[in-house]
């Protein structure tokens, strides 16, 4: 156990409740439970206790609970006192462990302290933010699968192969002597491309872990009339949008969230994309492409009469994100509603207006947010996660070229050294200070 300040705050959300628990770690959380028990606590076990301040007078009455270290969350001594979920009362039962040795803690810093206790990775600390801010059901089962380490083994996994492989480019690397071209060791290549296949893999499903835990933003576009509005009105399921024959109705973007099967969507309806001598007009078709460049999903919505003609929109879009071409309209010829894959792009014939065809845009929308084959498995992960893990990426890249047109050992090292450290950031073997406070901040206070 660290020899740190022992820390106190309120572990439930503010307000008003029928039961309050502050939460207390550090050196001196034994001390503070004696003192407010009266008697020495015994370990893991609830206490009915009797809240009192230094001059005697009962502040509460309630449950102390003391799990002495290193078994408890932060690895330190923890002290739980469960009271009546009064914010005055727990106020007022702060500032008497306070009194007693402790300090307010910061936001995060429970989970900071478990995570240096070596009681967590820095994964499976972010898992419990993203757990306790979870908006679905499917985003709260992926958090808990990080939380019980899901996605740290798979990248201490690749941690492990990537270590083996280092040590057989730097063992050749021992050798220069050699007549033999150690580093053409059919071995180092095929250890090299089992490593990428498996990072590949990884870095697909930690983008759908990312998408879980975020929610898919989904922006409509195309041009005035295509039925826009009225797409966003019917996968929201309410008149969220106002809906007219007069081209332009829409000039701002007008944001939507919606929960399909547990996963949370933002739905963006935009200012249909066309060429308009109107100051307002133009202002809104700039803020429909600067929102298509945040967006996981593009759904290009046109009509029956003129979806051919729309292709040349595709080209506009921005290459990142993903294109659903939506063929609206299929009620004015009788159509039927059906799905196509042409190249990179989906296309779905439907009518937002009757509803034919909606279903098979929600299945399209249910697969690109995550929830398709192998969902059951699924965990959460953050953008910094598949940040570094597309520079482990890179830093793969590097080496297999540098194996394969210059031999040169040295700086294929140099490249899997670089990739190992990338790795490392996502469980915290390497981590700077600045990292981990940004991380920890952003949790809540009492966690």
């Amino acid at each position: 156990m660290s020899e740190r300040d022992t820390i106190a705050a309120v572990a439930t959300p503010p307000g008003a409740g029928g039961v309050g628990v502050l939460r207390v770690s550090g050196p001196q959380a034994r001390t503070i439970a004696r003192t407010l028990l009266g008697r020495a606590p015994r370990p893991r076990r609830a206490h009915l206790a009797t809240f009192r301040d230094a001059a005697g007078e009962a502040l509460d009455r309630g449950l102390l609970l003391y799990f002495p270290a290193p078994h408890s969350y932060t690895g330190e001594h923890v002290l739980e006192l469960h009271a009546h979920g009064s914010p005055v009362v727990l106020e007022l039962l702060l500032r008497r462990v306070c009194a007693l040795g402790a300090r307010p803690a910061r936001a995060g810093e429970f989970s900071e302290r478990a995570f240096l206790n070596g009681k967590l990775d820095l994964a499976q600390a972010e898992a419990v933010a993203d757990l306790i801010a979870a908006g679905s059901e499917s985003a709260a089962r992926a958090a808990l699968r990080s939380l019980e380490g899901e996605f740290s083994l798979r990248v201490r996994a690749l941690l492990d192969a990537l270590t083996r492989l280092r040590v057989h480019v730097e063992a050749a690397i021992d050798f220069p002597e050699e007549e033999i071209d150690f580093l053409a060791d059919p071995a180092i290549a095929a250890q090299l491309a089992a490593l990428r296949e498996g990072l590949a893999a990884l870095l697909a499903e930690t983008r759908r872990g990312v998408r879980l835990a975020d929610g898919l933003h989904v922006v409509i576009v195309g041009r005035p009339n295509a039925g826009k509005s009225s797409l966003l009105n019917a996968l929201a399921a309410s008149e969220r949008a106002i809906v007219a024959d007069i081209p332009g109705t829409t000039r701002d973007v007008l944001r939507e969230r919606v929960q399909l099967d547990g996963i949370e969507l933002t739905l963006a309806d935009t200012a249909g994309l066309r060429d308009s001598g109107d100051v307002v007009e133009r202002e809104g078709v700039r803020r429909a492409r600067a929102e298509l460049e945040r967006a996981d999903l593009a759904l290009l919505v046109s009509d029956a009469a003129r979806a051919e003609v729309d292709r040349a929109l595709l080209a506009t879009l921005p290459a990142e994100a993903a294109r659903v071409v939506i063929v609206n309209k299929i009620d004015l010829d009788g159509a039927a509603p059906r799905r196509e894959t042409r190249g990179r792009d989906t296309w779905l014939w439907l009518s937002a207006l009757s509803g034919a065809g909606l279903e098979l845009l929600r299945e399209e929308l249910k697969r690109r947010a995550g929830l398709g084959e192998g969902a059951a498995g699924a965990f959460s992960a953050r953008t910094r996660h598949v940040l570094a893990l597309e520079r482990v990426a890179a830093h793969l890249e590097g080496a297999a070229l540098t194996l394969v047109e210059t031999r040169a050992g040295e700086l294929a090292a140099e490249e899997l050294r670089q990739a190992q450290h990338a790795l490392g950031e996502i469980t915290g073997e390497f981590s700077s200070d600045d990292l981990l406070g940004a991380i920890f901040a952003s949790f809540c206070i009492g966690k």
